[in-house]
């Protein structure tokens, strides 16, 4: 009621905080899209706050992500998706694997070992990040083409289009590889044991 009572005097901007937050995820999804289409059926512009990277992608047509109160990103939702300009606008997307280190050289020198990447962003704090759904896992010795991490095998989360995969190095962090089922059966790795984590270099982001 509060929304289409804004509507009818047809103001030249609507400001949206957090509206669809106490919806169950089953009506959240047919919001969002009802609010999409009455967007695009007024031509009235939405400004809409959310904490939820999912309801962001899907929602805007431009995307502020907001760093300690700075702009950290401005873009389209692929730009933001496919290139985020900083480590932090990384890690809100909740979709990269975010590792700390220096530059040195073409290469990107991880705790872990050197990195190549294929983009580099510019920003204060040198870190690297690679995509989930971009980790290809190996058994340990295998001939890997790009980088490799050497971690362990902890859990599978089943998300319905897609397995979420948790290793931890030795030293603790945790890496996670999305694999999607339209690409094949998920592989069945053993609790505990030793796996190459493994991806493109050109698939390789570095900000700093």
């Amino acid at each position: 009621m509060a929304l289409a009572r804004t509507l009818v005097i047809r103001p030249k901007l609507v400001l949206l905080d957090e509206p669809l937050g106490a919806l169950d995820a089953n009506l959240r999804l047919r919001m969002r899209a009802e609010l999409r289409r009455i967007r695009e059926q007024l031509g009235i512009p939405f400004l809409h706050v959310t904490g939820s990277e999912t309801e962001a992608l899907a929602m805007g047509d431009r995307l502020i992500v907001l760093d300690q109160g700075r702009i950290g990103q401005f873009g389209t939702p692929a730009e933001v998706y496919d290139r985020p300009a900083s480590a932090n606008v990384a890690r809100f997307l909740n979709r990269y694997n975010v590792f700390e280190g220096a530059l040195e050289g073409e290469a990107f020198a991880s705790r872990y070992g050197l990195f190549p990447y294929g983009v580099r962003m510019a920003g204060q704090k040198p870190a690297y990040a690679v995509r989930y759904d971009r980790v290809v896992v190996k058994e340990t010795g295998a001939a890997a083409r790009g980088p490799a991490l050497r971690a362990n095998y902890v859990a599978s989360e089943y998300l319905g289009a897609a397995i979420m995969n948790f290793f931890e190095t030795d030293d603790g962090k945790v890496v996670e590889v999305e694999h999607h089922l339209s690409n094949g059966p998920p592989t069945i790795f053993a609790p505990g044991q030793a796996y190459d984590l493994t991806w493109k270099p050109d698939d390789g982001i570095v900000f700093g």
